[in-house]
């Protein structure tokens, strides 16, 4: 009877798991599918009574329209060197900041390395008035390198606050063996640091680049004409009064989410490595 009770038991928490699992995986993947299915769909099928859940005339018009016939390529273009510059300087200013912070000693680090998670933690839309003023006296409104500028005030933080536990789980008698050895500290960080920090590097390169590459609300106050726009400010471009282009906007959010697909997908074994070790030890 007891035998029998925990096989009961044991199958109702099996149904009740894979109900749950059904439900997370219905959460997180329907919305996905939505924007996809109604890229490939007609006007006809999206809007009004005749909407369907799956397309019944597959179309590439929405690839078409917005490939060709609107400014799509350049937002592209402006958003992926955006994110390119962004995510390397990132990476060189938050490690030499990293590095700092965990192996050299001078006064004040402690506060300022806890500066860098204040900074990170306070709103964007707090910083971005006072750098719409500067950056109109710089003239760098609807200019790519004041976005540039921009997005460097919150994935520079970021980097460096993640580095910095990355940083603590390296051995210290690697590092001192090394500056014994006659290596400088830039040499350290290059030839011992960063090397074993490979899998850390992976990780917050991705996250910057995400950061960078999805940033909406720099990118909508800074640039107001098409040569200038990002994706996420370009595509709501789309959207006149109160007529929305649902197909357009799916079609440029699928080619917009390639990117960081692609380097996911890439990089996933360092990335996976990376955050397993920032868990166990961080």
């Amino acid at each position: 009877m007891e035998v029998v009770e925990r096989r009961f038991k044991s199958k109702g928490a099996a149904v009740i798991t894979y109900f749950v699992l059904a439900l997370l995986c219905l959460w997180t993947l329907g919305p996905i599918y939505w924007v996809v299915a109604t890229s490939f769909k007609e006007d006809k099928e999206i809007y009004g009574s005749e909407a369907t859940l799956l397309p019944r005339e597959f179309t590439w018009k929405n690839y078409r329209t917005i490939l060709f016939q609107k400014p799509f390529p350049n937002f592209f273009y402006n958003s992926l060197r955006i994110a390119l510059v962004t995510t390397s300087a990132s990476i060189l200013l938050g490690t030499l900041g990293a590095y700092a912070f965990i192996y050299l000693h001078f006064p004040g680090r402690q506060m300022l390395a806890r500066s860098m998670i204040v900074t990170y933690l306070i709103p964007p839309v707090l910083l971005a008035f006072p750098l719409f003023a500067l950056f109109n006296r710089l003239d760098l409104i609807d200019n790519v390198y004041g976005l540039m500028l921009a997005h460097l005030t919150f994935t520079v933080p970021f980097c460096t606050w993640m580095l910095m536990s990355y940083f603590r789980t390296v051995p210290k008698e690697l590092h001192e063996a090394a500056l014994v050895d006659g290596c400088t500290h830039l040499g350290t960080l290059f030839r011992i640091i960063f090397p074993l920090s490979g899998p850390a590097i992976a990780v917050v390169t991705l996250f910057s680049f995400t950061l960078s590459w999805n940033e909406f609300l720099y990118a909508i106050l800074f640039t107001q004409n098409k040569w200038s726009q990002t994706i996420t400010s370009g595509l709501s471009s789309l959207m006149v009064e109160d007529i929305f282009f649902w197909g357009q906007m799916m079609a440029g959010s699928v080619l917009a989410s390639l990117p960081t697909v692609l380097i996911y997908f890439l990089f996933q074994r360092l990335m996976i490595k990376g955050l397993v070790v920032g868990a166990v030890k961080a």
